[in-house]
């Protein structure tokens, strides 16, 4: 059973982010506050549910967090400032959107770089862990969704409705095929090994 937050003491939002691996599209990144009573039954990571339990969930989170936000970073800034780097600002976006300001941050992974004065957390796979770090991860991803299916009519040769831009074998082929739209990374390799990773891990 996922715990609600990190720490009680203080404000907390979880942030996650979606779409790091991906060939084409921004990142996206979510940030989420939930009242200490929240209970969704199905919440965790958003990658352990399909799409009508995340569909569903998101409705949810939306109705009765205290407040969230998504906020993203387009394949333009991430060619020049990297993924890791556009992750980071899209938190910080998301963050700075929330209508009410947390006083401390659960990151969902490893690495993150300091958003205003507000401490913070890393928490590897806290999307599995932490009810609002999960939240961030379902709004992140859903909302990320939403976006690729709606860009994909321009370019349906990338099917982009079903692959969300990760680096699927048929992605990668139509890229290779078709060029590239002005939505893909270009600093992204096609063929990269460490795409096909995070196709694994992140699809």
């Amino acid at each position: 059973m996922l715990l609600n937050c990190y720490q009680e003491e203080f404000l907390e939002a979880g942030c996650d982010e979606a779409g790091r691996g991906c060939l084409a599209g921004p990142v996206f990144a979510a940030a989420v506050i939930l009242p200490k009573d929240f209970v969704a039954g199905e919440l965790t990571d958003s990658k352990m549910l399909n799409h009508k339990q995340r569909e569903n969930l998101r409705g949810i989170i939306e109705k009765e967090a205290i407040c969230w936000a998504v906020a993203s970073v387009d394949n333009l800034e991430i060619d020049q400032i990297n993924i890791l780097n556009a992750s980071f600002l899209a938190m910080h976006r998301a963050i700075e959107k929330l209508h009410t300001k947390p006083q401390y941050l659960s990151i969902d992974g490893n690495r993150f770089k300091a958003y205003a004065d507000i401490p913070h957390c890393c928490i590897v796979k806290g999307d599995g862990k932490y009810l609002n770090i999960a939240a961030a991860s379902i709004l992140a991803k859903t909302h990320r969704d939403e976006y690729m299916v709606n860009i994909g009519k321009e370019y349906p040769h990338y099917e982009w409705h079903q692959n969300k831009g990760y680096p699927t074998i048929m992605h990668r082929n139509a890229s290779l095929n078709y060029g590239l739209t002005p939505y893909h990374r270009k600093t992204f390799n096609i063929s990269s090994p460490q795409l096909i990773l995070f196709e694994n891990n992140e699809g």
